[in-house]
């Protein structure tokens, strides 16, 4: 132990001694440039110099241009004398400007003063310059600031020297424009020796930095363009400049300034401490150092020769942590013969005294480089060291900007838009300033179409702010939380449109270049925004949430915009937030991070740049407290139709919103349609609502393109629904709608003809009987019969009967006798029921106890009861798996129309004769156990009843005729409860009550869609009118409930019924009579409408509760809770005339009627789909085609309502 002991003292002694020696070389790099390191100026530079003055200006062209944010220039204004800047446009008078960064016009400002020459001594010298020597020496400084990007080689420079300009003392800086083709960089020099003053005496603060200026094509209101400040309003800033750097030698700042034809911002060196200045660090070639000269001003200054420091590697200086030896296995070391005795004695002393964990490794992380591994009571986790921040996992230097590069990718509608427009793979750029949390962000490659209209989300943006935002006392900005690997998520619902848009984003974390990796995708509508107007977007604040490894924030965001006529225009949206991440669960630091803080947003800029179509978003950001303010805590008192806006500290105001009126803490509704009765036009009708107002075409006019504007309606004549084709009649023949004035008449099944004449085709000529059957030839069809002695359905005959278990079980226990089947004294005989099935109760006489079984016969335990007793037994017509497939207690559907109605796990049907219950052939169709059947539906093509069922939830279909039932939708539902088929369309509908929305699909559950999700409560009985385009359906809300009608698009949308109504519960409409009924159980009546004629007449009143509602043309048939049956209402004689009741006694739900034939009628989407190429949805002028809300990649195209 002592000699290895003694042997590290002297390594130390060593160690210092070389350490000394390098701070040695390093003192002149440290102590920052002098006057003599300014690039070459002066008169025998080949400079001009201004004339001597007090606001002296000078325009020169340039022989290659100046590129300065995105524009290139090809000639400047040089304002220096008192100034101090470069003008990239003409400059203002010096009153305007001085004090003042940003200006109103284009301006990198090396110094910007109130600065004097007209004494004689102070100069300002400015050239042009292309010389190598020069280029090289530009390049050094570029190529030092931006380590990790690719080498610069500078083709031009513009050099502006200020020598010893005076205010009260005498200041010496110098500016460098070095261009390349497509980029521009300045470089900003301020000797030590030379700066001696950092105020000018006056009034007017100094100021370094950059300005684009003021553009009213680009900028709204009178908010200044994209500008960058080196130096704020105090000294100390301006005394910086000499001391400090962003390029790795004092004194000396580099700056990106300009690219084309793409830029975010201005982007400064990355290099903020004092690397070692060598001939090691990055060059694209070498160049001679000339010895010092040192006349007077009119004579070139050089930078003086250097001996040549110590050979050490540039690099970027940051704390790194102390050097140690990891060791985890001492069998791993391996001794190659390239370490000296030395050093392999120095291992050898370190595997005794150095201990650390191994970084790769931390409670299942791997910490950064920049990270340790610490130690809490339960567990370990990550956490950056000093000087760093992050989640530990990935740590960044304090104060570097930080740059973001992703893609963007989705599909975006845009207004009433039919085309969406797709994003490729679209770049994005971010770039911030974490000092001041300023946030930038740009995406190219953007088309008009949508480019505009995405100006209002900075919100695509405004996750990366909040990553990286100003961090008050306390408080912590995203990456230090979490770092950057994490999934966000957002919302947005614009008002008053409800259109909605999604955000995905996934930050992927920091890649070899030190940049953070992040994708987007968009998928969604969202408003138009015209061309040629901007938006404005005030300040605002969010509220984030912080759980484990969840957090969530929500707001509204108001925005303006600006048209190009002079007016505005108010919008907002709704904005939800998810971010989920992967944390460490030991982690204290994190814990104690406060679990609600609030990101203040300021100085909000966007734009859309046409030419380059390129979308601009920047911000600043601050993450801090909530400061408890009412508006955020919920205890402000506000209406709940008022905005609690905060104010300073605990201030709030209370602001009635938009639609109503009051003082905020009580807010009426405004009533848009009686104080402004022509607002919706003529053709129109406004209704009033809650805060807005809608406004509804009269009968016979529907909306023009324009959303607004009634016109009227352009039906086609359909010669097959008002009866004058020339088709043969129902019973034989279908007349189908093809458009215009066009049908096709066709003969049914079993007949044949041209369908304008159809004759019986006798299917008995072939027979297709058994042959021990005889074949009957019925109108349209035919039937078999088995011979008498033959059993079975006329198809299969056999002479013997096929017995059930329950007889074979029974035979075998009988036997048989001389005197026919007799039981063994004593022993149990099964008895069956007249299908040959197990009754459900089984007795045993001898014994005196009976018991329940199922349907194979085997005892149900525990219903066994002793003599004198009776168990109650459920009947036999569930069986146990789902299972339509017939069987004794499951019957197909038989020919003819049916009453289909839902009971509690069954659907169940009921035969038509005419227009009468045959209650006696009433049976079970489906067996559907532990499901919570609500609506049904029938497709009268495919004989498939589909419904909708809210104990999984689901909506499933199954055939009639046998099959198991599948399910079609059953993700994304929460209470589906009425249905409707569009049996022409191949489409079906649903309500939700618990999303509150309406949606569309094909049949088969594909391609779906949301139609209508706004004002709406309890959306129950919905149902199809596929010849007229329309859908009806009913809102049994309680506080308002209505009866409302669209297209079957979900446009043109208007309400039929909303007085004297309480909860219209059931909903049927006759296409013969176009007539819409509804049975209310609120106010016990039912009563129908001519939608198009608005005339409301009532049918009947008394009734108990209804639940659902269907027609057969004739007759109404309605399910009953409080009666437990199927009621029957003759529609003309306006009264009851017969009642089901189901053996089973439970709440009856959705009824509807399966016609043994289609309605007759046909639409534009009955045909090749239309010509869509996905959803084909009927309206009452034509069609329109629809992309299901995934349509990504589906090569979907829309198509407004046309024909």
């Amino acid at each position: 132990q002592l000699q290895c002991f003694v042997f590290l003292i002297l390594q130390f002694e060593l160690f210092v001694l070389k350490l000394w020696i390098l701070l040695l070389g390093l003192s002149v790099s440290i102590s920052g440039i002098t006057r003599q390191e300014l690039f070459p100026f002066g008169r025998n530079a080949g400079d001009q110099s201004l004339d001597e003055g007090n606001d002296e200006t000078q325009e020169i062209r340039l022989e290659k241009p100046v590129t300065f944010y995105d524009g290139q220039l090809n000639q400047i204004y040089v304002s220096i004398n008192t100034n101090g800047f470069v003008a990239l446009e003409k400059p203002t008078g010096e009153s305007e400007y001085l004090g003042n960064m940003p200006a109103g016009f284009g301006m990198i400002a090396a110094l910007q003063g109130d600065l004097d020459t007209s004494d004689g001594v102070g100069k300002v010298f400015f050239r042009q310059d292309s010389s190598p020597a020069l280029l090289q020496q530009a390049a050094d400084h570029i190529n030092r600031a931006f380590p990790e990007d690719d080498v610069v080689n500078p083709i031009s420079a513009v050099v502006v020297t200020w020598v010893d300009v005076a205010s009260h003392r005498r200041n010496t800086f110098q500016l460098v424009i070095a261009s390349l083709e497509t980029i521009s960089f300045a470089i900003l020099l301020y000797p030590r020796d030379a700066m001696q003053f950092q105020s000018t005496g006056s009034s007017y603060s100094m100021h370094a930095g950059f300005s684009k200026g003021e553009k009213t094509n680009f900028f709204l209101s009178k908010k200044q363009g994209p500008y960058y400040r080196i130096t704020d309003d105090t000294e100390a800033s301006v005394k910086k400049l000499a001391e400090q750097t962003n390029s790795g030698k004092r004194g000396v700042w580099v700056y990106e300034i300009g690219s084309f034809p793409h830029f975010t911002d201005v982007a400064p060196g990355e290099v903020p401490d004092f690397p070692l200045d060598s001939q090691q660090h990055r060059s694209t070639g070498s160049h001679s150092h000339q010895h010092p000269v040192y006349p007077d001003l009119d004579v070139v200054y050089h930078r003086p020769e250097h001996p040549p420091p110590i050979q050490v590697h540039t690099v970027q200086f940051r704390p790194e942590r102390p050097t140690v030896v990891e060791i985890e296995n001492e069998d791993n070391i391996e001794v190659d013969g390239q370490h000296d005795q030395n050093d392999l004695f120095f291992l050898s002393c370190s595997l005794h005294t150095v201990f650390t964990y191994n970084s790769g490794e931390c409670g299942g992380q791997k910490c950064s480089k920049f990270g340790e591994c610490r130690n809490y009571p339960s567990g370990r986790c990550c956490q950056c060291e000093p000087g760093y921040y992050g989640n530990g996992v990935q740590c960044v230097s304090d104060g570097v900007p930080q740059r973001m590069n992703g893609k963007v990718s989705g599909r975006v509608f845009v207004g009433n838009l039919p085309v969406p427009v797709d994003f490729a793979s679209n770049d994005l750029h971010s770039y911030v300033v974490v000092n001041d949390g300023r946030a930038y962000v740009a995406i190219s490659a953007i088309p008009p179409i949508v480019g505009l209209s995405l100006q209002p989300l900075s919100s695509v943006g405004g996750i990366i702010g909040w990553t990286f935002a100003l961090q008050q006392p306390g408080f912590k900005n995203g990456f230090s939380i979490i770092g950057g690997e994490f999934k966000r998520q957002a919302d947005v619902t614009f008002q008053p449109g409800g259109e909605r848009l999604t955000i995905f984003q996934e930050f992927k974390g920091i890649d070899e270049h030190d940049h953070l990796m992040v994708d987007t995708r968009l998928e969604g509508k969202i408003p138009e925004v015209p061309r040629g107007a901007t938006v404005q977007i005030d300040a605002y604040t969010e509220i984030y949430q912080y759980s484990t490894n969840l957090i969530t924030a929500s707001s509204t965001r108001e925005y303006v915009i600006n048209l190009q006529d002079g007016s505005t225009q108010s919008r907002s949206y709704k904005f939800k937030e998810t971010i989920t991440f992967r944390g460490c669960q030991h982690d204290e630091a994190v814990r104690a991070v406060p679990s609600t803080q609030m990101l203040s947003v300021d100085q909000v800029f966007v734009m859309y740049d046409m030419g380059e179509q390129l979308l601009r978003y920047a911000m600043t950001n601050k993450i801090g407290d909530v400061n408890e303010n009412a508006c955020f805590t919920g205890r402000h008192g506000c209406d709940t139709n008022a905005i609690c806006k905060p104010g300073q500290g605990n201030q709030f105001t209370c602001e009635c919103a938009a639609g109503f009126t009051g003082d905020g803490r009580a807010c009426s509704d405004i009533d848009e349609c009686r104080e402004t009765p022509q607002i919706c036009g003529p053709n129109a009708v406004c209704n009033n609502h809650p805060g807005t107002f809608r406004c509804e075409c009269r009968d016979g006019f529907q909306f023009a393109s324009d959303g607004q504007t009634c016109v009227e309606v352009q039906r086609p004549v359909d010669p097959c629904r008002i009866g004058t084709h020339d088709c043969d009649v129902p019973e034989r023949a279908r007349c189908s709608y093809t458009g215009g004035s066009s049908y096709i008449c066709t003969c049914l099944p079993g007949f044949m003809g041209d369908g304008r004449s159809c004759q019986d085709i006798d299917e008995c000529q072939v027979n297709q009987c058994h042959e021990n059957a005889v074949c009957f030839n019925t109108p349209g069809s035919f039937t078999c019969q088995c011979n008498p002695g033959f059993y079975g359905d006329g198809f299969h005959c056999s002479t013997e009967r096929e017995k059930t278990r329950c007889q074979l079980h029974r035979e075998s226990v009988l036997g048989a006798g001389p005197r026919g089947p007799r039981p063994v004294p004593g022993q149990f005989v099964p008895t069956c029921d007249a299908q040959g099935e197990y009754d459900p109760m089984q007795c045993h006489a001898s014994i005196g106890q009976c018991w329940c079984v199922d349907r194979d016969g085997l005892e149900i335990s525990g219903t066994r009861t002793g003599p004198g007793r009776f168990p109650e037994c459920p009947g036999h017509d569930v069986p146990g798996p789902i299972r339509p497939t017939p069987d004794p207690n499951v019957s197909p559907l038989p020919p003819g129309s049916q009453i289909l109605f839902a009971q509690s796990g069954k659907i169940e049907y009921i035969p038509l004769e005419g227009h009468n219950l045959k209650k006696n052939k009433a049976k079970t169709a489906l067996h559907l156990p532990e499901k919570v059947v609500i609506g049904i539906g029938f497709d009268c093509v495919e004989k498939m009843v589909y419904w909708t069922d809210i104990s999984t939830p689901a909506i499933s279909k199954a055939s009639l005729q046998g099959g198991e039932p599948v399910h079609i939708i059953k993700s994304d539902i929460g209470s589906p409860e009425g249905i409707a088929i569009d049996h022409l369309g191949r489409n079906m509908f649903w309500t939700d009550s618990m999303k509150d929305r309406i949606e569309v699909s094909s049949l088969d559950g594909s391609q779906r869609r949301v139609l209508i999700n706004t004002d709406l409560v309890n959306p129950r009985a919905i149902l199809t009118d596929p010849t007229n385009g329309y859908i009806y359906w009913a809102d049994w809300n309680r506080d308002a409930p209505k009866i409302e009608m669209a297209y079957m698009d979900g446009t043109n949308r208007r309400v039929l019924a909303k007085d004297d109504l309480g909860l219209p519960n059931g909903l049927t409409y006759d296409p013969r009579t176009s007539l819409l009924c509804w049975a209310d159980a609120g106010t016990h009546k039912v009563e129908c409408m001519n939608p198009q004629q608005g005339s409301r007449r009532q049918l009947m009143e008394g009734i108990q509760y209804p639940f659902g509602l269907t027609t057969d043309g004739k007759n109404l048939y309605y399910t009953d809770w409080t009666r437990g049956a199927v009621v029957v209402v003759d529609r003309y004689a306006r009264r009851e005339v017969d009642e089901f009741q189901p053996q089973k006694r439970t709440r009856l739900y959705g009824i509807t009627t399966a016609h043994a034939h289609c309605p007759s009628g046909q639409n534009y989407c009955s045909s090749n789909n239309g010509g869509c190429t996905h959803l084909c949805l009927a309206t009452a002028a034509g069609r329109s085609c629809r992309c299901p809300d995934n349509a990504v990649g589906l090569g979907c195209v829309e198509r407004e309502g046309w024909n």
